[in-house]
């Protein structure tokens, strides 16, 4: 009997668990079907990939869509929007809304809001306070929480967990990996006091890492001390690199695409555009971030997507908000990266898809495999393109890397079989759903 699929992708060279190789790929009701020759099958719809490379889909596990509160800047939608057009298929959104992601009611109404609104997968980071901890428990294994996140530093309000006692009561009642934000928010306190004139790296402080190894140092002691898994996110500098090496059996870490592209140069070209918290350093960080790519340190890839509009980046510093657009050129960098050697293809689909999945318990994403969701980014790795402001889709229409030419480009996004994205066009009404993971099911 003929083989029936609903989306047949012929000829591409498929990236996955089994290597890299040309293969079809068969696509049903939702699911990938089946992998192999499938030139004597049918299909509702049949597409030529040859040229192309299908990966797993790419999950950015760290943006700041900024709904509710702050509509003007980004929403569920637009930052959605700008996720599938820049080939990634799932994302998890940060606490620090207004109100905040603290409680079932806030949650609930975040996953409201956002299905069949946005135009690829989701879930909702949970923030940690002082005032819930004993609920997060509980609060971890809701519909579309994606787990429990924690401001050791840079914030304000009930989300700024600034004392080791708070942080052993968050992680003496969390299950899942949490997700930590690990900056000693003294020596913050010191930075943003200074009123410095000019670019953000006017002044030594603004680069001084202590503020990082002195927080993620403690979170290792509190973590060990509790038995917790614990994810350190943004990491920025060659000496947490270092400490998180001698600690990888409780702590997973991230880096951003920012921090691996850009460095303390960079401020004098764009200034505040490229302000971020942890800050962007000086280019020994940044390869030392690399390094700690090529050795296995580093577990995934986060955009760490925050935008603020023009006019609010253009307050001299340190009145400029920290903060950039990140999800929708995430791919397009790092293929750029992958074309210069930097790293290999599955190095980069083990960061994206994979890493994900495994850290954080995705189920039923972060491989090109059979019975997996249909999660796809088509990509062609010899496009040559400039990324543009005009590209954005963010609602504040701007990228720090505005003339940059980059080599490696996402051509297609699939999300659970629906061809949500092909050649740069929504072809798709928008359909995201919760992610589930295995630890709520």
């Amino acid at each position: 009997m003929q083989q029936v699929f609903d989306v047949i992708l012929s000829g591409g060279a498929l990236v996955n668990q089994d290597g890299e190789g040309a293969r079809d790929v068969g696509l049903r009701d939702g699911k990938i079907a089946e992998i192999g020759d499938l030139s004597r099958a049918s299909a509702g719809e049949t597409i030529d990939c040859r040229g192309l490379h299908i990966l797993p889909g790419v999950i950015d596990s760290q943006v700041h869509f900024r709904e509710p509160g702050a509509s003007h800047k980004e929403d569920l939608e637009s930052g959605s929007r700008g996720a599938v057009l820049g080939g990634v298929v799932g994302v998890f959104d940060m606490p620090n809304t207004n109100p905040l992601t603290t409680g079932e009611a806030e949650l609930a109404d975040k996953v409201a809001r956002a299905t069949g609104r946005m135009h690829c997968d989701f879930a909702f980071w949970v923030g940690g306070t002082h005032e819930n901890a004993r609920d997060l428990s509980e609060l971890e294994r809701l519909p579309g929480a994606a787990g429990v996140k924690v401001f050791m530093g840079s914030s304000t309000g009930s989300l700024l967990i600034a004392d080791d006692a708070g942080i052993a009561d968050v992680l003496s009642h969390t299950r899942r990996r949490a997700a930590f934000h690990s900056e000693d928010e003294d020596r913050l306190n010191l930075r943003k006091s200074l009123r410095i004139a000019g670019d953000p790296s006017s002044h030594p402080v603004w680069r001084d890492v202590e503020t990082a190894v002195r927080s993620t140092r403690r979170l290792m002691n509190i973590a060990r001390e509790k038995g917790a898994l614990v994810h350190v996110l943004h990491v920025t500098t060659e000496e947490e690199i270092a400490l998180l090496a001698e600690h990888k059996d409780i702590a997973s870490v991230e880096v951003t695409p920012h921090h691996l592209t850009m460095d303390a140069s960079d401020y004098a070209r764009i200034g505040t555009l490229a302000q971020m918290n942890p800050p962007v350093r000086e280019a020994r960080h940044r390869e030392a971030l690399w390094r700690g790519v090529a050795q296995g340190v580093v577990d995934v890839l986060g955009s760490d997507h925050a935008p603020h509009t023009l006019e609010e980046k253009a307050k001299p510093y340190p009145n400029s908000p920290s903060g950039m657009t990140g999800v929708q050129t995430l791919v397009p960098l790092l293929l750029d990266h992958v074309n210069a050697g930097r790293l290999t293809l599955q190095r980069f689909v083990d960061l994206t898809s994979a890493g994900p999945a495994r850290l954080f318990g995705i189920a039923g994403k972060g491989r090109a495999a059979v019975g997996y969701d249909a999660d796809l980014t088509i990509i062609d790795m010899k496009r040559r393109e400039t990324i543009r402001n005009s590209w954005i889709a963010s609602r504040v229409g701007w990228t720090p890397y505005d003339g940059k030419e980059v080599v490696g480009w996402p051509v297609g996004t699939f999300v659970r079989g629906v061809k949500v994205m092909w050649e740069g066009e929504l072809v798709t009404p928008s359909s995201g759903a919760p992610m589930r993971f295995h630890a709520a099911l």
